[in-house]
């Protein structure tokens, strides 16, 4: 199977920077037998007291940091005075993490970096009133309150590094918008770029599928069960290799409890996955109740063992996940919602409109 049978054009006026207010105002098109447009606050009446929702229950964290150097060595020279740009991955025990940090081939083991206040980050672009600015520094927030200190780099980018106190990140970081996303993050986008049902705190990106739900609408959804997937930023990692059965997918933390994995097994209706991630667990944990780290990778022609339907959004050409709703419906049922999607002025990827997918 090729690559290039996952291909579409997008002009970029499809893709979304922003979300839609309320949540449940986007448009959801509905992908059965025939495509039918909806908006998304419609989705109880497309569903069963049988049916079972499955969400992922996952918290981003403001995992992007800018940060100034400490180490002499790297405040000499032109570079001196550029801010870091650090990209928290994984939590690998207190303090430590593994992250990306642009600009990192100037850093050696134990170089120290100073984490900028949001209110403080005026170079990177960051928009924040005078007002708040004088407040904040008004507060005398110290500049030295967050530290990162290189440990350890290694030859695929990633380097573990050591935070001075990593109950600051909330404090001092910035939620990590996805790459398409040609704006910066603001105050608002701590609210919006998270599901209204979010509690355990370790993803890197957000389950957007879930972005849709308000109180009121996820109050109005019979029979529902959370799993958890620490969302990392491979999510975004595009296929590359022309024969994609040979492409090797990140690696990614879940855990599924057993009044979710009982409720599974006592489901009447439909098991109906609320996003990507959401489906992953499932079919990695094959609906048992447990814990661990999945690569799994799903493409046309792998069965699904768990999940009967999805809710999910407008994926990116040529990506796993799109391969992976390609997988659930058909590429030329898929390739022609999207062209249906584009037709009718569907807005895309994470602050985009939703698809439930009924194959």
């Amino acid at each position: 199977m090729r690559l290039s049978d996952f291909d579409f054009e997008l002009p970029p006026q499809f893709i979304a920077n922003e979300p839609a207010n309320p949540r449940d105002s986007s448009k959801l098109l509905v992908i059965g037998e025939k495509f039918e447009d909806k908006i998304f606050r419609d989705l109880p009446s497309l569903i069963s007291a049988d049916d079972l929702l499955v969400f992922n229950n996952s918290k981003v964290i403001p995992a992007r940091l800018f940060a100034t150097p400490l180490t002499p060595h790297l405040k000499a020279g032109k570079e001196g005075g550029k801010l870091f740009e650090i990209l928290l991955l994984r939590k690998q025990s207190e303090n430590i993490w593994n992250a990306f940090i642009k600009g990192s081939k100037r850093l050696k083991e134990n170089d120290t970096l100073n984490v900028r206040h949001p209110a403080l980050v005026a170079e990177s672009g960051y928009v924040t009133s005078v007002e708040e600015s004088k407040n904040r520094i008004a507060q005398q927030m110290r500049d030295d309150e967050l530290t990162v200190t290189v440990k350890k780099k290694s030859i695929n980018g990633e380097i573990k590094i050591e935070l001075s106190d990593e109950s600051l990140i909330e404090e001092y970081g910035h939620m990590p918008l996805p790459p398409y996303i040609k704006r910066e993050d603001n105050a608002a986008d701590k609210t919006t770029y998270q599901t209204v049902y979010a509690e355990h705190k370790g993803s890197v990106a957000a389950p957007t599928a879930g972005l849709h739900f308000t109180e009121d609408l996820l109050s109005k959804i019979p029979n529902k069960a959370f799993v958890t997937l620490h969302v990392g930023a491979g999510t975004f990692q595009p296929v590359k290799t022309e024969d994609i059965t040979e492409h090797k997918m990140h690696s990614e933390w879940y855990e599924i409890d057993e009044e979710t994995a009982e409720r599974i097994r006592n489901c009447k209706g439909r098991v109906i996955a609320v996003g990507t991630t959401s489906a992953r667990v499932l079919e990695a944990s094959g609906g048992k109740a447990g814990c661990g780290d999945t690569e799994i990778f799903i493409y046309p022609g792998y069965k699904f063992k768990v999940v009967d339907a999805l809710i999910t959004n407008f994926h990116l050409p040529k990506s796993s996940l799109f391969m992976l709703v390609c997988a659930l419906a058909g590429i030329d049922k898929m390739q022609a919602a999207y062209e249906h999607a584009k037709k009718n002025d569907y807005r895309f990827y994470s602050y985009g409109d939703g698809c439930f997918i009924c194959p």
